[in-house]
């Protein structure tokens, strides 16, 4: 083989009995790997892709790879066949432009174009979205709206009205974007195609076309009040119905809210993302509220009926004789309607014990005859836990 070029089979990474559909899969591998796009500024990377270029240009023609695999570079070397030497293929030698088999092989077909620049720029991440008319009705975009609600707006479910600011349609062209009596004429730069090329340095891309944005038209005379677009910033009032149980990052989606379409295209939606505040007395989980209740020392000790709140009223609870601090009591059904219409979550109250403070004379002395009155029967939690500690007082 010519000295100084590296073998064809070598640089794609395949076998010399490969496939013309294996050829394939391991050229796109590669060529992914090297492409410029992908490594901007890497003088190695290039060479690559322009190596890998030139061997599938060989390997996947019949012909030419008949004869690199018989005499190698030989095969399309110049020298070799004025002097009579081996019969070569057609030439190799100065015969592609690397992008143009990227292309061919991803689609576009070989001598770019529109289709290969598309192609490109999908597989990328840098097209998408467009319509494949680019002068036909385009969707409107969507758009979010943060809504901060109470827990009691989220529990049994309200109606709010918001206001947004959006493009809508104008009122004066009707969405068109043109003057009363003009037309939409086919864009001077682009001809039309909604894209033009872009040369940067040794390469050509393809792009949006900055003139007409991609429509590939423009109107003869803009609209005044809209400049053209279609559509105007207005402020739209919605109301917005919010279902009972929905909770923090609940999203709802209200139809055709969003941004006005172009050109006869639908309106996007808006979307709403709730955002449940605090409350002061209760705590939510999933389905079931939570709340804490302070109770005086006579109601634990002795046994009471217990008022508690709920988000519909008030109820209540019986607190047993010697009921202990952080004792929790459910109250079935008075927690929050599940969203997806599941029945109801419970409320779960938990009890902390009051101390008394700031005792007068006659309180402190009844309290000192009752703690006299008591003994280790009265407080068995104490006696208990004074047993296992006894160890750690010696």
């Amino acid at each position: 083989m010519a000295s100084g070029k590296r073998d064809y089979y070598e640089i794609l990474g395949a076998e010399r009995g490969a496939s013309a559909d294996e050829l394939k899969k391991a050229y796109r591998k590669q060529a992914v790997k090297y492409h410029p796009d992908k490594n901007p500024g890497d003088k190695a990377a290039e060479e690559k892709f322009k190596e890998l270029g030139e061997a599938y240009e060989v390997l996947s023609d019949p012909q030419k790879r008949a004869a690199y695999d018989q005499y190698g570079h030989q095969a399309f070397d110049p020298r070799a066949r004025a002097g009579g030497g081996r019969p070569g293929a057609g030439g190799a030698g100065g015969f592609h432009d690397p992008f143009d088999v990227f292309r061919e092989v991803f689609g576009g077909g070989r001598g770019g174009g529109a289709g290969g620049g598309d192609i490109f720029e999908s597989f990328f991440g840098g097209g998408g979205g467009e319509s494949s008319d680019p002068g036909g009705p385009a969707r409107g975009s969507d758009l979010r709206y943060d809504m901060e609600i109470t827990l009691e707006e989220a529990c049994t479910g309200t109606e709010k009205q918001i206001t947004v600011q959006k493009p809508a349609t104008c009122d004066t062209c009707g969405g068109s974007g043109a003057e009363k009596g003009s037309k939409r004429v086919r864009c001077q730069q682009c001809n039309g195609r909604g894209r033009v090329v872009m040369s940067r340095g040794i390469f050509s891309i393809q792009q949006t076309c900055p003139r007409c944005e991609g429509a590939g038209e423009m109107v003869e005379k803009p609209c005044k009040t809209c400049s053209g677009d279609g559509r105007v910033n207005k402020a739209a009032t919605i109301t917005l119905r919010i279902p009972a149980g929905v909770d923090t990052a609940t999203r709802l989606r209200s139809n055709g809210n969003g941004e006005a379409g172009q050109r006869g295209g639908a309106a996007g939606d808006l979307y709403v993302v709730l955002h449940v505040a605090e409350h002061e007395v209760f705590k939510r989980d999933g389905d079931d509220l939570h709340c804490a209740v302070p109770v005086a020392f006579t109601q634990a000790a002795l046994g009471a009926e217990v008022d508690v709140p709920t988000l519909t009223g008030k109820a209540q609870i019986r607190v047993p004789a010697g009921t202990q601090s952080g004792t929790t009591f459910r109250l079935k059904g008075r927690g929050v309607k599940n969203v997806q219409g599941y029945g109801m979550g419970d409320l779960l109250v938990t009890v902390t014990v009051e101390v008394p403070t700031r005792l007068n004379a006659a309180q402190k002395a009844k309290l000192e005859e009752f703690a006299h009155l008591c003994d280790d029967s009265v407080h068995p939690q104490g006696k208990g836990f004074f047993e296992k500690a006894k160890a750690f007082f010696s």
